[in-house]
């Protein structure tokens, strides 16, 4: 199917553009009432996530309310721990917790790599089911978390400040965090490319948890199993999007990605010094979007000014947060149309 706009599409394979594409990370989520409404239909987060039709319905819902140049798949990242035998629960307030954790050689041999079409299909088919909806509106973006972020889930069981448990165990049995990365990567890989198969035009990896660790302990820990998901995804374009991991740019850039996604530390103009042949994306603070229109439209001028119109999509730093006036987020997109049209 021919995309009606393909913006997105073309500016992460590095050809030049009438304008800068834009989207923002957790669109489909908590700013739309209508996803609200949704969500208490499904009854529950893991539901709604699990219920191709419903996951669909809330995936498009930002291309109608924002007119955003792509859609992303609503999900989780969290699906593939538990595709992988370790299954988790959403708590109102506290979020994502694993009532069982992987910390030793004995869990590590409960785990399995997970199966993508038998253990997520339900996301293959929110895939499928979204394309069709979607019928060439605008390209879908397929995701997964970086290994080591999901590491950090599975071994300290909940979200965490510090994650000192993920991260005592690469001192204590740098082989067990291996053998573990190395299952959650083939896991991810078999996924990702089951994504692509279902329809999704891009990927997204997200190492949330990147910025946790020394740069020595990324190049270990992290950077080689982003690589081999990086190498094993070839026929679409491939973002990394590693939160605070700025000592970390020039090596990403090295990687056989498309695009590299900056959170709001990462300064535009040495990050394009950094990384000089790839496309970036990002880096609007999202409280930003809790100033008034005209701040917002500042803002985005000065963002668009260091990045540069081509080769960049603009996006947030990090996720747009639930309570946001979703009538600023749409500004934020309709500004970055307007100022960067030539």
């Amino acid at each position: 199917m021919t995309l009606q706009n393909d913006l997105l599409l073309r500016t992460a394979r590095g050809e030049l553009n009438e304008r800068v594409p834009v989207w923002m990370m957790r669109q489909a989520g908590r700013v739309l009432s209508q996803y609200r409404a949704v969500r208490e239909q499904a009854g529950s987060f893991i539901t709604l996530a699990k219920t191709p039709e419903l996951a669909a319905e809330v995936t498009i819902q930002p291309i109608d309310a924002f007119d955003v140049d792509a859609a992303i798949i609503f999900s989780d990242i969290l699906v593939v721990p538990e595709a992988m035998g370790l299954p988790y629960e959403m708590i109102e307030s506290r979020g994502p917790v694993f009532p069982k954790t992987v910390r030793s050689s004995v869990d590590l041999g409960q785990l399995r790599v997970a199966d993508a079409e038998t253990d997520l299909g339900y996301v293959l088919d929110a895939i499928r089911l979204t394309k069709k909806e979607l019928n060439g509106r605008v390209p879908l973006i397929g995701f997964a978390g970086a290994p080591f972020t999901i590491f950090c889930y599975m071994t300290e069981g909940k979200g965490s400040k510090t994650f000192s448990v993920a991260k005592k165990l690469l001192y204590t049995d740098a082989a067990f965090a291996h053998t573990l990365l190395q299952k959650i990567t083939d896991s991810t890989i078999s996924y990702l490319k089951a994504q692509v198969l279902a329809g999704a035009d891009l990927i997204q990896l997200f190492d949330s948890w990147a910025g946790i660790l020394s740069p020595e302990q990324y190049r270990q820990f992290s950077l080689p199993y982003i690589k081999q998901i990086c190498d094993a995804i070839t026929d679409v374009p491939v973002t990394v999007f590693a939160k605070g991991a700025f000592f970390a740019r020039h090596e990403i850039g090295q990687l056989d990605c498309q695009v590299v996604g900056l959170d709001w530390n990462m300064d535009p103009t040495e990050s394009r010094e950094l990384v000089p042949n790839k496309v970036l994306q990002g880096n609007l603070d999202p409280c930003v979007l809790y100033a008034d229109f005209a701040q917002i439209k500042r803002e985005v001028k000065h963002m668009l000014d260091a990045f540069g119109h081509q080769h960049y999509i603009a996006n947030l730093g990090h996720g747009i947060y639930p309570d946001t006036d979703p009538d600023k987020a749409r500004c934020f997109v309709d500004a970055v149309k307007e100022l960067s049209t030539r």
